[in-house]
């Protein structure tokens, strides 16, 4: 019986783009309706796309992906997936980026050892280069901050009337209440506000 194809996008947030992704089906000659997509984060396998994916596979299927992190996003992640879907359901699995990673050559017990360790190293790869991505972006953004860089959404600009409404609350002429109320602002933003301009802020 000839083998069905699937194969299997996955990125990040819907603002990412999977084209790569599909022209790499594309030249597997995946048929378009056999191909699974999911826009959200691998954090975890709560994926509709990827369980719907996973009840149609079988020893008569090949999974393709274009790179062993489209599996997961951890080490431990993806070695289960692998599992899930090699021994569980008994399906092949190719990874397209990395030939090596091909169940359907070496069915022999070495060609299993060699794809088991292949695997191994390129799941601690994946997990170890998005562990020093996330490092390179915090020391960036403490650099950043180093040099002054504000980040977030810039204050609001304060009411013409706020210094002199200040000035009346602090000679407690006015409540807090009232003085939020004069620069049309809560209370906690008045009041905010108010230590930041004691502190130059």
């Amino acid at each position: 019986m000839e083998q069905i194809l699937f194969g299997y996008c996955r990125v990040s947030s819907t603002s990412q783009n999977e084209d790569r992704q599909l022209i790499a089906m594309a030249e597997m000659n995946i048929p378009e309706k056999n191909i699974y997509i999911d826009k959200q984060s691998g954090k975890d396998f709560n994926r509709p796309q990827y369980r719907k994916l996973l009840r149609r596979l079988n020893e008569h299927t090949i999974l393709y992906v274009k790179s062993i992190d489209r599996l997961g996003r951890n080490y431990a992640e993806i070695q289960e997936q692998w599992r899930i879907i090699t021994k569980e359901k008994k399906s092949d699995i190719v990874v397209i980026d990395m030939p090596l990673l091909d169940t359907r050559r070496g069915k022999d017990l070495m060609g299993t050892f060699l794809s088991d360790i292949v695997l191994q190293v390129l799941s601690f790869v994946a997990e170890n280069e998005r562990s020093n991505i996330k490092q390179r972006q915090a020391e960036g953004i403490a650099a950043a901050k180093a040099r002054g860089v504000k980040f977030g959404r810039p204050p609001i600009p304060l009411p013409e009337n706020f210094y002199e409404v200040y000035k009346r609350w602090r000679k407690k002429e006015i409540s807090v209440k009232e003085a939020a109320r004069l620069c049309k602002m809560s209370k906690s933003t008045f009041h905010d506000r108010a230590l930041k301009y004691e502190k130059g802020a």
